[in-house]
């Protein structure tokens, strides 16, 4: 890009900033009318309730903002890269949303939308475009390599259902060809893809694998979403739960995420985690376990109540096969006694301040806002950012962490 190209890109920061929910909603709105075959990859929900629309906006404003220096996002790529591997994202696919932006933005700011203006965009967007696809490439080509790898969507048969808690059931997913399974690591997704007779098309959903590695299956531990009047209940879980039986057969993608365990450290490990982020948790603790590694562990769990406690007698059993694993629950309401170290609330580390030490590495897992919350206290408390890692779950954003 010239400079007078990037300094066009970057004169729209303001415009973005104010404006750029309404510009990606009404890019959505464009893309999936006139591609409506890109609605069995999109996630409804997520379109519904504006997340999709905001986290686009916001990675657009983020690249506006660092056009001259990109390589600043690369994390933030890397992230939506596996994102994007996990949905089955083609590179000729970014050739449609590219069209369908380039217009957006042209229809949307009417006259401003210089030639000029929408010629420097079309060459950022395209420089965009490359990095993603050749990082999505590596991606692709790593897991389709390895043993037990594939790429696309591959059939796996559920061969068992487990209830774990009122609200969440686990899913044992083995590949019906028979053959294994590519190893994770832990703290990885797949994507699960399923037909939701509502809405005529295909839906793909991330869900944490929650067990260790073995080769032969994966786990996936799901939160059956109820719905509230701010977000319709969750098409897929529902079918989940409801409709899929043992011995059904669902579509999988190959395991995806850099929300991971550093499975080459022994210093402590700090595991924070809210209703249904307990599912990666799961993985990694049953890791550390089945590998024997003696590392200190802190389990630091909230949720409302007993009943909606998923894994509390596996947590209780491995934790007892530790000599260096604390566990702390925090129930928004405490209905019964459960030990000594459970607590009424939400989720606070102030309460096992103990816990609280400089060389542990913090994982933590959950909604936003319960995210922000502990990430705030740990770094008030001098943790180093590199330190933290967290993962919520919904659409990845391109910003710099």
């Amino acid at each position: 890009m010239t400079n007078e190209q990037k300094e066009l890109v970057k004169g729209t920061v303001p415009v973005l900033r104010e404006h750029g929910v309404a510009l990606t909603t009404y890019f959505y709105n464009r893309m999936l009318t006139k591609n409506p075959e890109l609605k069995n990859v999109f996630n409804s929900a997520n379109q519904h309730s504006g997340v999709q629309p905001t986290a686009l906006a916001m990675s657009v404003l983020a690249y506006a903002e660092h056009i001259d220096n990109p390589g600043v996002l690369a994390h933030a790529i890397n992230r939506i890269a596996h994102k994007h591997v996990s949905l089955d994202i083609r590179p000729e696919q970014y050739a449609i949303v590219g069209r369908h932006l380039l217009a957006s933005i042209s229809e949307v700011l009417g006259e401003a939308a210089t030639p000029e203006l929408i010629d420097a965009w079309a060459i950022a967007y395209n420089q965009l475009a490359g990095i993603m696809i050749g990082t999505e490439a590596n991606l692709y080509s790593t897991t389709a390599t390895k043993e037990g790898g594939w790429s696309s969507w591959r059939p796996f048969v559920v061969q068992k259902k487990v209830e774990e808690s009122a609200e969440i059931t686990s899913f044992y997913l083995y590949p019906t060809d028979g053959g294994k399974v590519v190893d994770f690591l832990p703290g990885q997704y797949i994507t699960v893809r399923l037909y939701v007779p509502e809405l005529k098309v295909l839906q793909p959903r991330q869900y944490s694998i929650s067990c260790a590695p073995n080769g032969a299956y994966y786990r996936i531990s799901v939160k059956r979403e109820q719905g509230t009047a701010a977000r319709p209940a969750g098409y897929v879980s529902n079918l989940l739960h409801q409709q899929v039986k043992e011995g059904d057969v669902i579509e999988v993608a190959a395991p995806s995420g850099d929300f991971t365990l550093d499975m080459n450290k022994h210093t402590p490990a700090v595991f924070i985690s809210g209703g249904v982020g307990i599912t990666p948790f799961m993985s990694m603790l049953e890791y550390l376990s089945e590998a024997h590694k003696d590392r200190p562990i802190t389990w630091i769990h909230g949720c409302r109540g007993y009943d909606v406690h998923a894994f509390r007698n596996r947590v209780t059993a491995l934790s007892g096969n530790r000599t260096t694993m604390s566990v702390h629950t925090f129930y928004d309401k405490l209905e019964r006694d459960t030990g000594d170290q459970c607590y009424e609330g939400f989720v606070d580390l102030q309460r096992v301040e103990k816990a609280i030490v400089p060389d542990a590495d913090y994982y933590i897992c959950g909604p936003g806002i319960f995210i922000k919350k502990q990430v705030d206290y740990l770094r008030s408390q001098g943790i180093a950012s590199s330190a933290i890692h967290f993962e919520e779950f919904g659409p990845a954003i391109l910003v710099v962490e």
